[in-house]
């Protein structure tokens, strides 16, 4: 390993909408390690089903670079912009690229989950319990968000489909 790959960090690119394939083609072109991590989705037409690979992650895609080359990779036609966090480049860790690869060798067992964790409020959006408002204190399994609601200062387990949950904007 030489002294330039010591400064070489995966980082997350957003892409224009829809442009993620198109973008990383032009990266490769200009010999950037690039990974769009693809899931066959089937897309139905007026006249037929397709089964097509689709962005796991709509509008992102993950570039191994160093940071000072930065301003080549953001010239590249469809890129946005470099992902940060209060000015900071986000830094993917090796360890997270790798998980999203190996996942992907089984690709019937993926599914998109919504980032909700510990701490925030949601509202269930669907179902009988609509409208109950609580704090995620945790997170058991797929099926299951324990609630702590606030006025009483108890938790109560809920067995609920995720995706009828919502995060509250305060």
């Amino acid at each position: 390993m030489d002294i330039k790959e010591l400064n070489m960090s995966w980082y997350a690119l957003y892409t224009r909408p829809r442009h993620e394939k198109k973008a990383a083609e032009l990266l490769l072109e200009k010999d950037f390690e690039v990974y769009l991590p693809l899931i066959k989705k089937v897309r139905q037409w007026k006249d037929r089903k397709k089964k097509v690979d689709m962005p796991l992650f709509n509008s992102y895609l993950f570039v191994y670079f160093e940071y000072n080359q930065r301003f080549d990779v953001l010239k590249t036609h469809g890129i946005v912009k470099i992902i940060s966090f209060s000015g900071q480049p986000a830094v993917i860790p090796d360890w997270q690229i790798d998980s999203i690869k190996r996942m992907l060798d089984f690709p019937e067992t993926v599914r998109l989950e919504k980032y909700i964790s510990p701490g925030e409020i949601v509202e269930i959006m669907a179902g009988s319990m609509r409208g109950l408002k609580g704090m995620v204190s945790l997170k058991k399994d797929s099926k299951r968000l324990v609630l702590s609601i606030d006025g009483v200062y108890q938790s109560i387990s809920v067995e609920i489909e995720e995706e009828y949950v919502e995060r509250v904007k305060m």
